[in-house]
């Protein structure tokens, strides 16, 4: 479900239609997170931590308002919850992509991820198995400590869905680090709502 912004009365207004018309209306800002205590607490659950950690960051997502703003026929619109559309890699070196709705139970989101991971693996070629706006575009590069991304992207579709980025976890003594990036759209939200995003994340990768 869905429900559209007054933009009468949005306190971002102005904001919204200086941005909107951008031919690159995208900004990026990456981050390294701290993950030990996440890194253990999934391997005692039994969860893949990659799975682990998508959850939270999507879980943090949800908390923040602006993260499920999404611009469509010209008006803001504010979706009740977004999911995850992350890639999958394959043995074959291609990736597929996935779709995984949120669940605050973690445990069911866990077990439909393991499956949807699964599915795609198992598939061939380039499919996208769900094409609404209220999801996450998210990518993992796990080859690469990066300090910077960018994106091939179309500018006529989904130019207000963000999109999270996954690197190499590197340790430095008992800590190990996740290089995150983050693409919003500056028409729906501002460096300060991602900063809120990182800062969430942060808290819950951190809960023992």
């Amino acid at each position: 479900m869905k429900h559209e912004i007054d933009l009468t009365t949005w306190k971002r207004r102005e904001h919204f239609e200086v941005f909107k018309n951008f031919d690159e209306p995208l900004f990026g800002i990456t981050v390294k997170v701290e993950c030990s205590a996440a890194y253990k607490k999934a391997k005692e659950s039994g969860y893949s931590f990659s799975n682990y950690y998508l959850y939270l960051s999507l879980k943090a997502a949800n908390e923040i308002e602006e993260f499920r703003y999404r611009i469509e026929n010209n008006k803001v619109y504010c979706y009740d919850s977004v999911g995850a559309g992350p890639t999958i890699f394959r043995e074959d070196e291609t990736y597929g992509c996935g779709y995984m709705p949120y669940n605050e139970n973690i445990s069911e989101f866990m077990k439909q991820a393991a499956g949807e991971v699964e599915r795609v693996k198992a598939e061939r070629g380039l499919k996208f198995p769900y094409a609404g706006e209220d999801n996450i575009h998210y990518s993992t590069l796990p080859w690469a400590d990066f300090t910077a991304v960018n994106h091939a992207r179309r500018l006529d579709i989904g130019r207000s869905i963000p999109k999270i980025t996954f690197g190499k976890i590197t340790r430095d003594g008992d800590n190990r680090w996740l290089p995150v990036d983050i693409h919003a759209n500056h028409a729906v939200m501002d460096g300060f709502h991602v900063g809120k995003f990182i800062e969430r994340f942060q808290e819950l990768l951190n809960q023992r």
